[in-house]
């Protein structure tokens, strides 16, 4: 197995090699331009953008976007997953309910957001809340269901009453699953701010992709597809970095 170093270094050098794939089957019009642009024109608007510092403005709505949505969306997901873990007849009667909601696409709700928010952030973070909340809601609900009876039995026998097996043994068994599900939520919470903003917005990379589709700008488009790939690849590393700080003893 190479080293981290190495194995950095290879995946460099296959992102490079994809980029030069890009540039010769553009150039012998195999792939034609209209439709693929030209990877030298894409990252001449990233770097454009970057220098404008048009980018950044739109970056900062999306980031914000995006952390609120996954922070609201784990706080309800981690609260109804809790309360119906714990609650066999509650679940029982919600479990229709639950599942129908779960089983409608979300970005329909999109629209909806829009006309009830309005085109600003709230929309988009409400959006990106639903989309984290089932997420996060599954998995705390199935950790809170799969605490050990001899666990339970065993705090249970050394006095444990209710609000100390609640903060000794289920929320750090929901936790576990929580942490599990931090990358798909991160990445529930990105797509629903961009989708959002895509939907109905005046600023944000979803924005700003949409008016480069409405000119037929196809090079401003995959820049701010590259753009929206790096922005969710960082949040992606932030996650990583808390789980390894968080969670302690998991093996390599």
């Amino acid at each position: 197995m190479p080293g981290r170093g190495t194995m950095v270094l290879m995946q460099l050098a296959l992102l490079v090699a994809l980029f030069v794939a890009w540039f010769v089957l553009v150039k012998i019009n195999i792939l034609p331009i209209f439709f693929f642009g030209d990877p030298v024109l894409v990252l001449q608007q990233v770097f454009d953008w970057i220098i404008s510092g048009e980018v950044f403005v739109h970056l900062a709505t999306t980031l914000i976007e995006t952390i609120l949505g996954f922070l609201i969306g784990i706080f309800f997901g981690v609260a109804a997953g809790m309360w119906l873990g714990l609650s066999p007849i509650a679940a029982a009667l919600l479990d229709p309910y639950i599942k129908a909601l779960n089983a409608m696409p979300r970005v329909v709700l999109g629209p909806i957001f829009v006309v009830w928010f309005g085109l600003g952030i709230a929309s988009k973070v409400a959006l990106g809340v639903t989309l984290v909340f089932f997420v996060v809601f599954f998995n705390v609900f199935q950790g809170v269901r799969e605490v050990s009876p001899v666990i339970l039995a065993n705090a249970r026998m050394l006095g444990a009453n209710r609000s100390q097996l609640l903060r000794t043994v289920y929320i750090p068994s929901a936790m576990s699953w929580v942490f599990s599900s931090l990358h798909m939520s991160v990445g529930m919470a990105f797509v629903g701010a961009v989708v959002g903003e895509y939907l109905g917005s005046s600023r944000g990379i979803g924005y700003l992709i949409l008016q480069a589709e409405s000119t037929f700008d196809v090079n401003a488009v995959f820049a701010g597809i590259l753009v929206l790939t790096v922005f969710a690849l960082l949040l992606d590393l932030t996650v990583t970095l808390a789980e390894r700080r968080l969670i302690v003893g998991r093996p390599n």
